[in-house]
């Protein structure tokens, strides 16, 4: 392998273990704070915390040379498309394609913009639906998605992932990694006891609108992943921009 591959390599290597860090150890350790010392209190402070540690490992991954504009503003297209879609569906509780565009996010682009988008899209979000101390648990909820997404399906060569796995991946992570995570948060939000009956009231009372925030992530993924993802590709494997 030529030393500038194997350069790369390890750079790639590097920066999904420094966002895996940050997602897994830093971001839980910064929502920990906020309950214990604050009180919930400072969710803004803590939100907008979680959006500089979710950028270190981003900007870190281009190895000494800026980003630029186009691969930003492709970056921050999609987040306006999350953001847009989440607000579209104002109406309709849980149905929102958000989900699915962290996740084809990620798979465009690979992990670490797939966590960005994911905790931008949650965090600007809810200057419509509303902030509160919820957001920075959807923030890390929304990145976790993203973030595996762009490690399970990913591909350096341009070759679109198969839609099936995609699709099941996006309901299984709905209501299994974003529920569990929501659904969690609304015990130390709500300033709950925590014991287990405050545990099974809170995830038995959240299985519906995990199943529906499920089937709309199923449902956007099977309509826009596939013409998404070929345009997503052809920009990036065209200009060479947001490589993981």
């Amino acid at each position: 392998m030529p030393q500038s591959e194997e350069k790369a390599k390890r750079a790639r290597v590097l920066g999904v273990i420094a966002s895996a860090l940050v997602l897994f150890v830093l971001v839980p350790g910064v929502i920990a704070l906020g309950v214990a010392v604050w009180d919930n209190r400072k969710y803004f402070l803590i939100s907008i915390l979680i959006l500089i540690l979710s950028m270190l490992p981003f900007f870190l991954s281009f190895e000494r040379r800026k980003p630029s504009v186009r691969e930003l503003v492709t970056l921050a297209a999609m987040i306006a498309i999350g953001v847009a879609g989440r607000a579209a569906f104002y109406m309709v509780p849980q149905f929102k394609p958000s989900a699915a565009i962290t996740i084809i996010t990620g798979a465009a682009f690979g992990a670490g913009p797939g966590f960005v988008a994911g905790a931008m899209i949650a965090f600007v979000s809810n200057f419509i639906f509303g902030q509160g101390p919820w957001t920075p648990w959807q923030m890390e909820a929304m990145g976790v998605m993203g973030f595996l997404a762009g490690l399970l399906f990913y591909r350096r060569d341009g070759r679109l992932p198969k839609l099936v796995p995609l699709v099941i991946y996006g309901a299984a992570a709905a209501f299994l990694v974003y529920g569990i995570i929501a659904d969690t948060s609304t015990i130390f939000t709500a300033n709950s006891q925590v014991s287990w009956q405050t545990l099974l009231a809170a995830y038995s009372s959240g299985i519906v609108f995990n199943l529906i925030h499920a089937a709309a992530t199923a449902i956007f993924l099977l309509i826009l992943a596939r013409p998404l993802l070929k345009k997503l590709n052809r920009i990036r494997v065209k200009y060479g921009i947001l490589e993981a």
